[in-house]
């Protein structure tokens, strides 16, 4: 607490004072000037002379009791006017939870190089410091989930090693769950009764929040913001990496960048890549490989769209780069700008690029022309053509597994004691027939589906990756089905009495369902159809690792099916080591299913070891708006709290009617009470 006192209207009340106290003083120089008469008595001699001193002008002062206290009422006044206040330990109460913001935004450095976590955990400890005696406190910590670090105790030392243990992370700030977990602490005080002490709750945060419009607290909030409200950062907020469909060893970088200062920046966009060796996947050398530029607005001028001539320079906010890579690699780009001191976890992002492959393809069919030779022409890896019952075969011995896509012409795998024949995972083309057991689904009439005639297309969406380009009104179709989507089902194509052609997701499959017969139909005629059909090719590539693996978002939980831990040997392991930015850990397996990953806490890439299939690495990238956003909230979170100024926990005191009643009004009277007096003399 600072005793020292804070004029918030000086200014004018220097001016009042350079205006009243020479007037005051003034008015006690200044004489009557009167006519000198001759008179019979000398009764008022005395009082006569007392008024010629006091009047007389450019006399000497003389002691004067009531110019004394004239001065010091008026000296007390001005004080008044310029609002003098200091700042005082806010009340805390007995019963206190106090709630440290671990998310992202929260490593970030402000000028005084002091991470805005360190500087929240410095000032719950000035709380606890000024905890009176029997009062108890709790300490919880969050980010998107909230963890008791310390339950109520009136041991003010094991809370401050309680507040010493919290540990930084990356994951986004949610507060709902903090909120709920202060009540319920509260409700469980041994040493309290809930229903009359309500709970003072602190909250020590940057106030920024994903869900603000949904909290609810039932205690007193303070909420005490840490950090600048102005904190510039540039950050990484998309990244993507896929490799060419033509040229499976060329690779497409993008990355985009934002601008949250004030201020146009120019940072340089480095590209640094680092191969995989299947000899030792855990070794991981960056090697700088490509350098770009950008120019960046300040978000708000961005988002504007603001003009070169007005903003000085074009916004460039996004960086591309091709390069070849015939082997698996981590990408990592990161802006380079030195004066970028705010947030380290969103100055760089990284994927995980699995090797080139050419898509592997089989068409289940009775014979159709038009399809061999669509996929001929594609740049597959020699496509496979099978009959129905050599693809029965084929998944009886699991062979069929190694392909990438599988197309069924007029052909749908029929279920075996209720048993799926389908791979568990993986990309399917249906046309002209519908596997059982979807919730996309086509009408039927006593077991045989309802076929619709002469169907012309209606519209289609033409700014789907495979339609786009496509000409597709003058297609004329002989019989189709009629599809009933489910609530997992994307219309591709319309036509004039209902969808034609869908993409449906159902588990860890996707279908491709072309509602018609292509031999009754003139769309194999047309240039359309060979288009469409690389189209499709490219966008189901990403299930068949064309594209970069997909990236976590910090506190994620992986899931590793059974299959991929299967393939890791020949006897079954009981336990996996994730190392990754915050250490190694053991992972115990379950004897069976599907398992998760512990949380992922940290921006960075993690490895499995003995390496598992498809979760050798795990790339972690912020990528978020609102972590990367380093503004401080101008008000508590949800406008429900009191916002708390002064940087250690403080609350600002106004003095100035302490001095009218102290000072003032005393002086005022005791001035009365001395001209009265002298007076009536």
């Amino acid at each position: 607490m600072s005793w020292m006192p804070t004029f918030l209207n000086l200014p004018t009340a220097l001016i009042a004072a350079a205006i009243a106290l020479p007037t005051l003083i003034l008015l006690y120089f200044l004489k009557l000037r009167r006519r000198e008469l001759a008179i019979s008595s000398t009764l008022l001699w005395k009082r006569a002379i007392a008024d010629l001193q006091v009047n007389a002008p450019f006399q000497k002062l003389r002691r004067n009791l009531l110019l004394l206290l004239q001065l010091l009422l008026l000296i007390a006044l001005l004080l008044a006017l310029a609002r003098p206040v200091v700042n005082m330990p806010a009340a805390g109460g007995d019963l206190m939870v106090l709630l440290i913001d671990r998310s992202a935004s929260m490593n970030a450095r402000d000028d005084d190089g002091q991470t805005r976590l360190q500087i929240a955990k410095d000032r719950a400890k000035q709380r606890i410091d000024l905890m009176g005696r029997g009062a108890s406190a709790a300490v919880i910590a969050f980010d998107d989930t909230a963890e008791t670090i310390a339950p109520f105790t009136t041991d003010a030392a094991a809370l401050r090693r309680a507040i010493d243990s919290i540990e930084p992370t990356d994951r986004p700030s949610r507060l709902k769950l903090a909120y709920q977990l202060a009540e319920a602490q509260s409700a469980f005080n041994e040493n309290q009764l809930r229903a009359i002490v309500r709970p003072s709750v602190w909250l020590f945060s940057d106030g920024r929040v994903l869900d603000a419009e949904q909290l609810r607290l039932s205690g007193d909030l303070y909420f005490e913001p840490i950090g600048q409200s102005q904190t510039p950062n540039i950050a990484i907020v998309a990244l993507s990496a896929r490799r060419d469909y033509q040229h499976p060893e060329q690779v497409q970088v993008f990355a985009r960048l934002t601008n949250y200062g004030n201020t146009v920046v120019k940072p340089d966009v480095q590209l640094s890549v680092a191969t995989i060796d299947p000899a030792s996947p855990g070794d991981l050398r960056f090697v700088k490989t490509r350098l770009a530029s950008t120019v960046l607005l300040p978000q708000r001028a961005a988002q504007n769209q603001q003009p070169a001539d007005e903003a000085g320079e074009a916004n460039r906010d996004s960086v591309e780069f091709t390069l070849d890579l015939p082997t698996a690699a981590v990408i990592r780009v990161e802006q380079l700008l030195a004066q970028d001191r705010g947030l380290a976890a969103d100055d760089l992002a990284q994927v995980i690029l699995p090797p080139p492959k050419r898509l592997r393809v089989a068409l289940i069919t009775e014979g159709n022309y038009f399809l061999q030779k669509a996929l001929a022409a594609l740049p597959l890896d020699q496509p496979a053509t099978m009959t129905p019952s050599q693809y029965q075969a084929a998944f009886a011995d699991g062979s069929i597994s190694d392909f990438d896509v599988l197309i069924f012409d007029r052909y749908a795998p029929a279920n075996e004691s209720n048993r799926s024949t389908m791979p568990e995972a993986g990309n399917f083309i249906f046309f002209g027939q519908l596997p059982d057991n979807l919730t996309l689904t086509a009408a039927r009439e006593n077991s045989t589906p309802v076929n619709i005639s002469d169907m012309q297309i209606l519209d289609w969406k033409r700014d789907h990756p495979m339609l786009r380009g496509l000409s597709l009104g003058r297609i004329v179709i002989g019989q189709a089905m009629q599809l009933r989507p489910g609530p997992q089902t994307e219309v591709l194509v319309d036509g004039t009495k209902g969808p034609l052609i869908v993409l449906h997701r159902e588990g860890r499959r996707v279908y491709l369902v072309v509602g018609f017969d292509l031999l009754e139909s003139n769309w194999p005629l047309r240039v359309s159809f060979p288009v469409f059909m690389q189209n499709a090719m490219q966008y189901l590539a990403l299930g068949a690792q064309m594209n970069a693996r997909q990236s976590f978002s910090p506190g994620a939980t992986p899931t590793i099916p059974r299959s991929a831990i299967q393939q890791v040997g020949d006897e079954a392991i009981k336990s996996i080591t994730l190392r990754g930015p915050d250490g190694a850990r053991s992972v115990a397996i379950p004897p069976g299913g599907d398992f998760a990953l512990p949380p992922l806490n940290q921006v960075g890439i993690y490895s499995t070891e003995p390496p598992v299939p498809q979760f050798e690495h795990l790339a972690v990238n912020l990528l978020d708006d609102n972590e990367s956003n380093l503004t401080v909230a101008a008000e508590a979170p949800g406008n429900i709290g009191q916002r708390i100024d002064g940087g250690e926990g403080h609350r600002q005191a106004d003095l100035w009617w302490w001095i009218i009643a102290c000072v003032g009004l005393p002086m005022l009277l005791i001035e009365w009470w001395v001209y009265t007096r002298r007076v009536h003399l």
